[in-house]
């Protein structure tokens, strides 16, 4: 495949590629090309010109052009559904799930932008100012690059590029270089659709070439999804030049059951939660925060249940979890396992690699002190209990990481796990269910070192606009 710049598909400046491989047969499944600086100056240069334009186009027409495209998208969704699971190693009904929220997301956004209202500051609300009417506007930022991680590489798509064409910006999408082949189709939809050369751009920019976007002084917002490693670094390249941030990063969401939870249902959460991607999710549930009284039981369960799911080859059909996106990142689960369990933990299920495969694991007896229990987070599809006798001490384990993405809490005690959802200090908690919960609705972002920023319909107009008042002196 191609990348694209200016509407055009191109084999880059630097004519060299690079390949993508199917993580689960090891096979290659295309290249494309490895773009570079100079790839990236040439995006930034249409996309001033065109962002231009785009602004000026009408929201109804702009909103028009998405609507072609969710149909597009709708024609298209087997072969997008394919080509994610190849590159991506989720089981095939995943990813149709991926592809279907594109469809949702950008519906969402497109009618919601229609009713983002601009405020008026009514004359004589603030003492002499009775001759004055103050319109406070919402702009388009201008430039807008994308950083959209592997994980679920279409949803973070819908979140970041569907608000900020809405607002009148243009965007450069910045895919990893594990699987960036179904963002390309996508993007080539946008261009069938209707949507300006240069307003919607897409490179395949290994490692550090993404820092010339980076670096850029003509961008107004890096939007990014990834660690919070990644989000550091580029928050300071960032701050050089002042570029408004977006961070969606890091987490180890706790999972709290408290003596009176129903163990049956925090299981079936925890399939949800924890084994959804093979574990690859930001806000997937990572600590297992179980009363004492409780442990066992669920520990017990969860093996009983997790050996239900079928394990396998993502393009079959009855497959529920597939591999990692690398066998670089099933090695590192594996490393993360064994200095858990030489921490304390006790191994009850899995623990065993193929490749790019990591069993579902199961890890008791974790102590409170081991590095999964505060900042370490697994990627991977892996369940390291940590026992606790009071609400406080859960509380207190669940707080003591520098994450704070998201959390849940069980109790048939809505009153209860309302308290201890309260005091998490965490940007979401979910009462009687997994962390992994995302609505497109809500706003979605995290406290301490899991970001800056919220993305959702209720909040991502806001952090792709900029404010600005007219005021009509003497209008009265």
């Amino acid at each position: 495949m191609k990348l694209f710049i200016d509407g055009k598909s191109a084999d880059g400046v630097s004519g060299e590629s690079f390949d993508i491989v199917n993580p689960a047969t090891g096979k290659v499944i295309d290249s494309v090309p490895k773009a570079c600086a100079a790839d990236i100056k040439l995006a930034i240069d249409a996309a001033v010109t065109a962002q231009k334009k785009w602004a000026k186009t009408p929201i109804s027409e702009r909103a028009e052009a998405l609507y072609k495209f969710v149909a597009l998208v709708r024609r298209d969704a087997e072969t997008l559904a394919r080509t994610l699971s190849a590159e991506n190693g989720k089981p095939i009904t995943e990813a149709r799930a991926e592809i279907g929220n594109v469809i949702v997301a950008f519906k969402a956004f497109a009618e919601s932008a229609k009713h983002f209202y601009e405020k008026i500051i009514p004359a004589g609300t603030e003492a002499g100012q009775a001759a004055n009417l103050q319109l406070v506007t919402r702009e388009p930022l201008g430039v807008v690059v994308c950083v959209i991680p592997f994980n679920f590489p279409c949803d973070l798509f819908d979140q970041k590029v569907a608000p900020s064409l809405m607002m009148g910006n243009a965007v450069i999408v910045l895919p990893s270089s594990d699987n960036p082949l179904t963002l390309i189709l996508l993007t080539q939809l946008l261009f069938e659709a209707g949507v300006p050369a240069g307003v919607a751009q897409i490179l395949t920019a290994p490692g550090a070439a993404k820092e010339a976007a980076l670096r850029d002084t003509r961008v107004s917002l890096i939007t990014l999804t990834g660690s919070t490693e990644v989000g550091i670094s580029t928050q300071k390249i960032a701050a050089a030049n002042l570029t408004k941030t977006a961070l969606e990063l890091g987490g180890n969401d706790a999972f709290i059951v408290l003596e009176d939870g129903d163990v049956d249902l925090a299981v079936e959460e925890m399939i949800w939660g924890r084994m959804y991607n093979a574990g690859q999710v930001c806000c997937a549930s990572k600590r297992f925060l179980i009363h004492n009284s409780l442990k066992d039981e669920f520990a017990q369960k969860s093996v009983a249940r997790i050996k239900r799911e079928r394990f396998g080859d993502p393009s079959a059909e009855d497959t529920t979890i597939g591999c990692l996106i690398s066998e670089k990142a099933a090695v590192k689960v594996e490393e993360q396992v064994a200095g858990t369990l030489a921490q304390g933990g006790k191994l009850l299920l899995g623990g065993v690699r193929n490749g790019a495969f990591y069993a579902p694991t199961v890890i008791a007896d974790v102590p409170k002190t081991a590095d999964v229990a505060r900042d370490l987070e697994i990627f991977g599809p892996v369940v390291p209990i940590i026992g606790f006798d009071t609400d406080e001490e859960a509380i207190e384990i669940a707080n003591a990481s520098i994450f704070g993405l998201s959390g849940g809490v069980f109790s048939r005690d809505y009153k209860r796990a309302w308290r201890v959802a309260s005091q998490l200090e965490a940007g979401a908690a979910v009462i009687n269910g997994a962390s992994f919960f995302r609505s497109f609705e809500m706003p979605f972002g995290g406290w301490k070192q899991s970001g800056l920023g919220t993305e959702g319909v209720f909040s991502s107009f806001e952090e792709v606009t900029r404010v600005k008042t007219i005021v009509l002196k003497n209008i009265m």
